[in-house]
């Protein structure tokens, strides 16, 4: 058996070493990739709370490196459990993350620049919440049929999933998308659409032998109770500076 685990490392590529290479802990492999990717997500969450721009290139650098962690099975590196959720997100994190970065970075320029945080925080509206709402439910159905599919068209000889696999994987696709959306609109609640996410993350993770992953959204839960704390007292500070115009008013008299 050794034999012919030592004849299948040697005919790895070198992409496939380097999303394989991993450090022993018991039965556990701890991969570098995964934990680097999850390290520098942490870094990109620190930034987002202190309302940073540098949130989202860090956060960009993170998705492309986790995405190969999450498909590389389907890749042909590795025999681990893929999540296609996982992969997917980093996506849609990218996606969604260039559209923050460009609106952080226009709202920043148009308050003149320098280290001032990038945005102002609120509250969603009511409409805005229904629809965000709305949309998270109808989008976990449609996502959670989509993964089924694929499944079906290229299952994992080296794993079966149980039926709540496909609800979990999909609740945490759209769930992050959402709160990535969130962020880049400036709404509170992002901080409470990610809760929402490590509720089922954690299990998940630790479920698939993704162990960083679950630890991440672990230290996540804890970590976005303060970010929430702090993006909260930030709009309530907004809230007590009169506006420019009111500030005019008050000279004029």
């Amino acid at each position: 058996m050794s034999s012919l685990l030592m004849a299948a490392a040697a005919d790895e590529n070198v992409f496939q070493r380097l999303i394989n290479a991993a450090i022993p802990i018991g039965k556990y492999q701890l991969h570098w990739l995964e934990l680097i990717g999850v390290l520098i997500g942490v870094v990109s969450a620190w930034f987002g709370m202190k309302r940073r721009v540098w949130a989202w290139p860090v956060g960009i650098t993170a998705n492309i490196m986790l995405f190969f962690v999450y498909i590389g099975a389907t890749l042909g590196a590795g025999e681990r459990i893929p999540l296609f959720g996982q992969a997917g997100r980093q996506i849609f994190f990218i996606v969604t993350s260039i559209y923050g970065w460009w609106r952080w970075s226009q709202l920043q320029k148009r308050a003149g620049g320098g280290d001032a945080p990038a945005i102002t925080p609120r509250w969603m509206t009511t409409r805005e919440r229904a629809i965000v709402i709305a949309g998270w439910l109808l989008g976990t159905v449609v996502v959670h049929q989509v993964f089924v599919a694929l499944w079906n068209a290229a299952p994992n000889p080296y794993w079966q999933p149980q039926w709540w696999y496909y609800w979990c994987d999909a609740w945490i696709f759209v769930g992050s998308f959402v709160a990535t959306y969130a962020m880049a609109r400036g709404w509170n609640e992002f901080w409470l659409a990610w809760i929402g996410v490590d509720l089922v993350g954690v299990p998940l993770g630790f479920a698939t032998d993704y162990v960083p992953t679950a630890v991440m959204y672990t230290f996540y839960g804890l970590f976005v109770l303060y970010g929430f704390s702090q993006w909260v007292k930030a709009t309530n500070e907004a809230k007590r500076v009169p506006a420019p115009d009111v500030l005019a008013d008050a000279v004029a008299r």
